[in-house]
């Protein structure tokens, strides 16, 4: 199964969700509302492991900040893969201003930062703003589509 842990956007709750079910709308546990896997979560600096490396599907994460403009240029693409990928690729965002021990981990020093996550590693990287194509070669899509 394609199991993930991702926190509740509406209530903060943790919850295992299986991914390939997304269709089937999964719902929180906690407060009942549902998780809306085809756009991106936001994940705080504590819940990193557990939703990221702990994923059962690659994570692509969007190491972003809300003042930064090409991270703003980029939001869109980056919707519109989670929308494409939903149930095989989940789309992370993690605040880099909120979560400063992350962007030390991963030697982070310039944003928008996007890291392709599998099996807890991180395998690809990309800096700035990559376009849709750049996204989709993260994505594990083939350019173009």
């Amino acid at each position: 199964m394609a199991h993930v842990r991702i926190p509740c956007q509406f209530c903060g709750t943790v919850n295992a969700v299986d991914a390939a079910r997304h269709g089937d709308g999964p719902k929180c546990a906690s407060c009942g509302k549902p998780f809306l896997l085809d756009r991106p979560i936001k994940v705080s600096e504590e819940q990193f492991d557990d939703t990221v490396l702990k994923s059962g599907i690659p994570v692509l994460v969007d190491f972003y900040a809300d003042w930064c403009g090409p991270c703003r240029m980029m939001a869109p693409a980056l919707d519109e893969i989670a929308r494409a990928e939903a149930g095989n690729l989940l789309v992370v965002k993690v605040d880099t201003d909120r979560s400063p021990a992350l962007s030390a981990r991963y030697g982070i020093r310039s944003i928008p930062f996007f890291g392709r996550f599998e099996n807890g590693q991180l395998t690809k990287t990309a800096v700035g703003a990559v376009g849709r194509e750049g996204l989709a070669e993260l994505a594990g899509q083939p350019v173009g589509r």
